[in-house]
């Protein structure tokens, strides 16, 4: 899968590099701290996140002003202006309606939008998110930012081990080595130390708590347990007071959700059982199905029958090889065989394929 990069005038005249991949039904994501939009495709941090949201969708992204491949130069880094920002790339994209996608503070972004807007907004998906800034949650939580813009200020990019492990170990606690790399690559690559710490100092200053109740879009809210960098409390706040949200829980440390862990294929299958699975994507339900299976078993004995073996097919549907096992022993328990050639032959005999 590719995507195609342009660039497009925001209304104070930024330059904002936009992203698209995949092909469907649009899916807009708004932007988050920090992105770029080359080296996020190829990360092991980020590149399972927009090859599961690519498929069987066009995936529309951007990388906020101040960072990336939009401009650095922006003397305007205001929450007004990021929401000003995803209207801007909305409009040059020439979209009807569609589901809107928040992470962490690009969730404030879509909540403002979705309230100007609620006749565009099909969705509204919200993981990792927030509704007021780490400057409005009490002296506790003003000091920790305080402290930490500090150390961006005088530790942003240096080669300093430890520096590193610190926002890897707040974004992403569990990460491995090479994830931890790449996190410090980007923090390198992505913009300049007093650049992130204005960004990071202006998401101190969000507060859209009062434009909840006024959210009248279907909403999904996901945040992790144990998230090391936005409070669980903030997760709940937002399902609390978004009018007739749904609150799905993840057991998980990680800001950033990691490939492998259980938290990642639960996140997968909330988000497609709120959006849908996608145009074309393997596990919609097809003519033909076996009855007493499930439509995600029937996708999997599908690829089975087509000889993909188990790691190619946890690739395809983002799950993990241990679930695809753990279906594949409930498809031999309900079709009475024991064996994944006596599992196709009777899917052939019954028309699946």
């Amino acid at each position: 899968m590719q995507q195609t990069i342009r660039f497009i005038k925001s209304a104070d005249g930024v330059r904002l590099a936009v992203a698209t991949s995949g092909s469907g039904a649009p899916l807009v994501k708004s932007a988050n701290w920090l992105s770029h939009l080359e080296f996020d495709w190829q990360s092991p941090v980020w590149r399972h996140w927009f090859r599961f949201l690519s498929s069987g969708r066009q995936l529309i992204r951007f990388d906020p002003r101040g960072c990336g491949l939009s401009d650095w130069n922006a003397k305007d880094l205001s929450h007004d202006a990021q929401v000003a920002d995803l209207e801007a790339i909305i409009a040059a994209s020439d979209l009807d309606r569609f589901p809107l996608l928040g992470l962490s503070q690009g969730g404030a972004a879509c909540i403002e939008y979705a309230v100007r807007h609620p006749e565009r907004v099909t969705q509204l998906v919200l993981y990792g998110c927030y509704a007021e800034g780490w400057a409005q949650r009490g002296q506790e939580a003003r000091r920790h930012g305080e402290a930490l813009n500090e150390l961006i200020r005088q530790g942003w990019g240096q080669e300093n081990p430890a520096f590193r492990q610190l926002f890897a170990s707040l974004f992403i606690p569990d990460a491995n080595a090479e994830q931890v790399r790449w996190f410090s690559d980007l923090m390198r690559t992505t913009t300049q130390p007093e650049i992130a710490a204005r960004i990071l100092e202006s998401f101190g200053e969000i507060n859209v708590r009062a434009l909840l109740p006024r959210v009248k879009v279907p909403t999904m809210v996901v945040h992790s347990r144990g998230d090391a960098r936005i409070p669980f409390e903030q997760g709940r706040l937002l399902a609390t007071e978004i009018p007739g949200a749904r609150f799905v829980t993840l057991e998980s440390r990680n800001h950033i959700l990691t490939e492998g862990e259980p938290a990642w294929e639960r996140f997968c299958e909330a988000f497609v059982d709120c959006l849908g699975p996608g145009e074309g994507a393997a596990e919609t339900p097809q003519r033909g199905d076996l009855p007493e299976l499930t439509a995600r078993e029937n996708a999997i004995l599908r690829l089975v029958a087509h000889g993909e073996g188990n790691g190619e097919i946890a690739r395809k549907l983002f799950i993990s090889e241990k679930t695809v096992r753990n279906h594949l022993t409930n498809i031999f328990e309900k079709l009475n065989v024991d064996s994944r050639a006596r599992a196709i032959v009777q899917a052939r005999d019954r028309g699946l394929f």
